[in-house]
C-alpha cells in the first residue's frame, strides 16, 4: 500500500545569505543576513479547498485542478462557519481571495504556531465534509546560505572541475525564444539585464510583505526585503536587502558579450520575474499562484500572462513536506510543458524534509563547491536530481557565485555584483541550461528534459554523496535533448530477474502491464561513470504503474512509486571502475495498458 504523506509544520529560513567582496570595481564587499528559523513556526493565514471549488481536467495527459466560483451564499456561509472554529482559537478569520488552483485563502488577526494552525485545519476538515483539505499558508524564504569584463571570475561556467561547460553548450544554443520565471524577491532593473526580461507580475497580495505600498500588480521591482530586529518575529535579527531575485536573474540570463560585468547561461532567453518574496519572506499560496500563471495558468484577478515561461525557477523553500496547494500548482505547470527547477535547500539535511524540493515533479538541485564536493550547507538524499556550481565562500569571496545585484542596504541603489553561496545559486545554473535544452527542442516534454540533466551528468570530481546523477553538464544536456532513440517492444516473459529483457543501448521501450501480467523486467550493463536514468510513464492517466530498481543480487537500489498519471523517474549512478548490471522493473500496482519506459545512460 502506497503510504499517505501529511503535511507537517514549514517554513524556516534555511540559512544566511551572505555577498562576499572582491578586489575588481563593481563587485560588492558586504555581508547580508536574512531572518532566522523563528520566522518558519508562525503563520497568520490559512489555506481551505472545497471540492467544489475547482474542476478536473485533463492537460498534457495529466488530470489537474482549474478554480471554479463557488455560489456567493454558500461560501459565506462556509465563512462563517470558518470564522466561529477560529474564533474558539482565540483568532479571527477572514476570506481574502481564491487560488489559482480553486482553494480559498483566509486571514487571521493574528499570528499563530503552525502547530496550532494545523490543528486548527484538521479541525474544519472533520467538521466539514465539503473541505477537501485545509493547510496552513506557510511563508517560505529565499534559499541561501550562507568578452564580459568578468567572465574570466565565473568559474562555475567553464573551470573543468565543476564548472558546467556553457562555453561548449554556447556552440548548441543559447535560449532563443524561452521564457525562465524567477519566482523570487522581484529583480532590480540593471545594466547587464536590461533587454532581458518579459513581462512578470508581482503577487505579494500581503502590503506590509509587500513593501511597496500595495499589493498585487504587474510591477515586479523589487523594492527591497530588508526588516529590522524583531520585525519578523521575536528574536529575529535586522536584515539588508537581499536583492535575491536579481542575482539569479543574471546567473540564467545576463547579457553576453556587451563587454558590461558578467556572462548568463542562457543569455538569448528572457526572464520573467515573478515577485512572491517580500519583508520577511512569502507565503504559500502566493508562490502557488506564481507557478500557475508564470506558466500560462489562470489566476483570478490577474490578466492573462502573454508570454508564458517553459522554465521555473523556485530558489525558495524551507522544512516540511510538500502541500497540496503546491503540488497542484506544479502539477498544473507540468501540464501546461513547463519544467520546475527547485534548490534542494541550505540545512545540510535530507531535502526529503524539504519543500518544495521534495515535491513530485520537480528538479531538485543540490550545490557543488569549486571542487566538485557537496558544499557543506547543501541539502542531500534520494529527492535530489543532480548538481550545480553553489559555492563556498568560507576561503575565499571568488569561489562563490558571481551575478547581479544592486548596491543598496535598504532601499535600491546602484548595479554592483556579489558572490554569493547557496542551493539558490545552484538552481538557476539548471534552470539556464534547461532554457538552452528547450531552444533547440521546443517540443520537449518536462520529464524528457528532466531525464536529459540526469543522464547527460558527468561524475563528480570530489565526494557529494546523495547529490542526485552527477554534476550538471550543460553541452551534454544540449546533446542528450537532440538525440533520437530507438523504439524497442518487450518481450514476454519478462515477470523476474532471471528472464528480463537485455537492453544493450539507451532506448524508449514499449510495453504493458495487466492484471496477470504484473511486473517487467529489463536489465542494463551500465558502464563506469555513467548513470542510468529511467522514466515510465503509462499510456492511460488512469493507470498506477511503478518503477523500481535492483542490483545484480536483487537488492532494491530505488524506487518511484507515484500515483495514477504521473510520470516515475529514477536515477543510478555507478561510480566503480568497471561496468555493473541494474536491473529496471516496471510494476503494475493498479489499471491496465500500455506504456513507454525511457532509459538512457
Amino acid at each position: 500500500m502506497k503510504p499517505n504523506f501529511t503535511r507537517k509544520a514549514l517554513l524556516a529560513l534555511a540559512c544566511s545569505l551572505i555577498a562576499s567582496g572582491a578586489a575588481q570595481a563593481g563587485i560588492a564587499a558586504a555581508a547580508i543576513d536574512l531572518p532566522q528559523q523563528v520566522q518558519g513556526s508562525h503563520t497568520d493565514r490559512l489555506i481551505i479547498k472545497y471540492r467544489d471549488a475547482s474542476e478536473a481536467q485533463l492537460r498534457g495527459g495529466q488530470s489537474i485542478d482549474i478554480a471554479k466560483s463557488v455560489d456567493a451564499t454558500l461560501l459565506s456561509a462556509r465563512t462563517a462557519v470558518a470564522q466561529r472554529m477560529a474564533a474558539q482559537a482565540g483568532a479571527n478569520l477572514s476570506l481574502l481571495r481564491q487560488t489559482g488552483v480553486g482553494a480559498h485563502v483566509f486571514k487571521m488577526d493574528r499570528r499563530m504556531t503552525v502547530a496550532d494552525v494545523q490543528a486548527l485545519a484538521a479541525q474544519l476538515k472533520q467538521a466539514d465534509a465539503d473541505i477537501e483539505y485545509a493547510e496552513p499558508d506557510l511563508k517560505m524564504y529565499a534559499l541561501l546560505t550562507p568578452n564580459d569584463t568578468n567572465y574570466n571570475l565565473q568559474w562555475d561556467l567553464f573551470e573543468a572541475t565543476a564548472g558546467i561547460r556553457a562555453p561548449a553548450a554556447w556552440d548548441l544554443a543559447t535560449g532563443t525564444g524561452v521564457v525562465v520565471a524567477v519566482i523570487d524577491t522581484g529583480i532590480r532593473p540593471h545594466a547587464d539585464l536590461a533587454g532581458q526580461t518579459v513581462a512578470g507580475y508581482d503577487l505579494i497580495a500581503d502590503t506590509v510583505t509587500a513593501n511597496d505600498g500595495g499589493g498585487r500588480d504587474s510591477d515586479p521591482s523589487d523594492p527591497g526585503d530588508w526588516n529590522t530586529a524583531g520585525e519578523c518575529g521575536t528574536g529575529s535579527p535586522a536584515s539588508n536587502s537581499s536583492w535575491h531575485g536579481t542575482h539569479v536573474a543574471g546567473t540564467i540570463a545576463a547579457k553576453t558579450n556587451n563587454s558590461l560585468g558578467i556572462a548568463g547561461i542562457a543569455f538569448n532567453a528572457k526572464i520573467q520575474p515573478m515577485r512572491v518574496l517580500g519583508k520577511c519572506g512569502g507565503y504559500t499560496s502566493d508562490i502557488a499562484d506564481a507557478i500557475t500563471w508564470s506558466s500560462g495558468g489562470t489566476v483570478s484577478g490577474i490578466p492573462a500572462n502573454a508570454t508564458p515561461s517553459k522554465v521555473l525557477n523556485l530558489s525558495l523553500g524551507g522544512s516540511g513536506s510538500c502541500g497540496t496547494t503546491t503540488q497542484t500548482a506544479i502539477n498544473g505547470a507540468r501540464s501546461r510543458g513547463s519544467v520546475v527547477v527547485v534548490a534542494a535547500g541550505n540545512s545540510a539535511v535530507n531535502a526529503s524534509n524539504a519543500t518544495p524540493a521534495n515535491c513530485s515533479g520537480v528538479i531538485t538541485v543540490a550545490a557543488l563547491d569549486r571542487f566538485g564536493a557537496r558544499a557543506y550547507y547543501s541539502n542531500f538524499g534520494t529527492v535530489v536530481a543532480l548538481a550545480a556550481p553553489g559555492g563556498d565562500t568560507r576561503s575565499s569571496a571568488s569561489n562563490g557565485i558571481l551575478s547581479t545585484l544592486n548596491s543598496g542596504t535598504s532601499t535600491p541603489g546602484s548595479d554592483n555584483y556579489a558572490y554569493y553561496q547557496g542551493t539558490s545559486m545552484a538552481a538557476p545554473h539548471v534552470a539556464g541550461v534547461a532554457a538552452l535544452m528547450y531552444s533547440v527542442k521546443p517540443t520537449a516534454t518536462p520529464d524528457q528534459i528532466a531525464n536529459a540533466l540526469k543522464s547527460s551528468a558527468r561524475a563528480f570530481a570530489s565526494s557529494c554523496s546523495g547529490c542526485g546523477s552527477g554534476m550538471l553538464d550543460a553541452a551534454a544536456a544540449v546533446t542528450a535533448i537532440t538525440a533520437s532513440y530507438p523504439v524497442v517492444s518487450e518481450t514476454e516473459a519478462n515477470n523476474s530477474r532471471t528472464t528480463a529483457n537485455a537492453v544493450a543501448a539507451a532506448s524508449d521501450v514499449s510495453g504493458s502491464l495487466s492484471s496477470t501480467d504484473t511486473s517487467d523486467y529489463f536489465s542494463i550493463s551500465l558502464p563506469a561513470g555513467k548513470t542510468l536514468s529511467a522514466t515510465l510513464n503509462a499510456a492511460s492517466s488512469s493507470n498506477d504503474y511503478d518503477l523500481y530498481f535492483y542490483n545484480s543480487a536483487g537488492t532494491q537500489l530505488s524506487s518511484s512509486t507515484k500515483g495514477a498519471g504521473q510520470a516515475d523517474s529514477l536515477s543510478y549512478a555507478n561510480g566503480g571502475s568497471s561496468a555493473i548490471t541494474v536491473f529496471v522493473r516496471a510494476a503494475r500496482y493498479s489499471g491496465s495498458g500500455a506504456y513507454t519506459l525511457n532509459l538512457r545512460w
